[in-house]
């Protein structure tokens, strides 16, 4: 990733942080609109796990010029997500949620080059974790 695309995904953060947690609550709700199958991975209460996706987001945001610095925490988090019921397919849909999500909130502020950007990152991301959750997965095999 570029400097000038991860200077891109941080001013766009900050234009949706002042309302972060309806974002979040979007997010949850379109993706269970999008995919009812997945709602059953989560708990009940959602609270801790909207405040577990927005510090993610976050350290995503802060780290969108070294997502390598992320490698280590992401593995860990694929390898979570295997115990959860979560396939490599969900990372597709969560994507393009997200993106909706994110384009939803940011209003005019969204352009493709944008969404280039955060499409990109979050990639990456779900590169690494899927990772991590096929090596959980061969270890139990």
């Amino acid at each position: 990733m570029t400097q000038t695309s991860a200077d891109r995904i941080r001013a766009s953060f900050q234009l949706i942080a002042p309302k972060a947690s309806e974002v979040i609550e979007s997010f949850y709700a379109n993706l269970f609109a999008a995919a009812p199958a997945v709602r059953a991975m989560f708990p009940e209460d959602m609270k801790q796990q909207k405040a577990h996706l927005l510090a993610a987001v976050g350290l995503v945001v802060k780290h969108a010029d070294n997502l390598g610095a992320l490698r280590e925490p992401l593995l860990a988090m694929g390898q979570r997500h295997a115990g959860y019921g979560a396939h490599p397919t969900h990372y597709a849909a969560v994507r393009e949620v997200l993106l909706a999500t994110l384009a939803q909130h940011a209003g005019p502020a969204w352009t493709a080059q944008l969404e280039d950007d955060w499409r990109g990152a979050i990639n990456a991301v779900a590169k690494v974790m899927i990772e991590g959750q096929l090596t959980s997965t061969s270890r139990v095999a």
